[in-house]
């Protein structure tokens, strides 16, 4: 699949300054109502799902790192505010490679802690961010600790589903055959119950940020 051609990174740049400014300030209520709250970098084209025949390539350069400190300055004023709060929480930044568009700041409190703590494989292999790889935000990245886990895709032994909810049976036909083709690729198969299996694909990794 060839690759979108993306123009106007100055215009881009504009768009990730307001991005960051607009999320800055943590949402309270949402943190009161679920026990939680993240932001997504909500940037076109990036956090749009393509609708022709090409991908959308992954920020690089300077719109990488405005996003990555962007991501920085919001995990920083929320730490502040969840300090006011004066309950435990979980606070990280959540650094997708190669994915990184998919990169994230998360916050929990009360039972969603535990939760995200261990939401992600954390494999026995053991690996380093390298500050170096990050430019002009070198120093942002140092200052902050940074643990390792599998960016994974789940998809489980139901995954298919019955005849019932395709349009046609040559579409469930297609889709059985594209999930035994997948099965066929290398991935680590969990038991979820005596009916549910789930199968992980390795996809990259995941660096969670957080102060030292």
């Amino acid at each position: 699949m060839r690759q979108q051609k993306i123009r106007g990174h100055r215009r881009r740049h504009k768009h990730i300054e307001e991005w960051r400014l607009k999320n800055l300030d943590l949402r309270l209520d949402l943190i009161q109502k679920y026990n939680g709250d993240h932001i997504d970098i909500v940037v076109h084209p990036w956090c749009d799902i393509s609708i022709i025949d090409s991908a959308i390539p992954e920020p690089k350069g300077k719109t990488k790192y405005l996003m990555l400190s962007g991501l920085i300055d919001i995990y920083d004023s929320w730490k502040k505010q969840l300090d006011k709060i004066g309950q435990s929480y979980y606070l990280k930044i959540w650094l997708y490679e190669p994915r990184f568009s998919k990169s994230q700041v998360v916050c929990a409190v009360g039972d969603k802690i535990s939760y995200y703590e261990n939401i992600f494989f954390k494999s026995d292999n053991i690996a380093r961010l390298e500050p170096n790889n990050f430019g002009p935000i070198k120093s942002r990245i140092e200052n902050l600790n940074w643990d390792w886990r599998v960016d994974e895709d789940h998809f489980d032994n139901n995954e298919v589903g019955e005849p019932g909810l395709y349009s046609t049976l040559a579409d469930f036909e297609e889709s059985k055959k594209w999930f035994t083709r997948t099965l066929r690729k290398p991935h680590r198969t969990t038991k979820i119950d005596e009916t549910t299996e789930l199968y992980s694909f390795k996809r990259g990794c995941i660096w969670l940020g957080g102060q030292k």
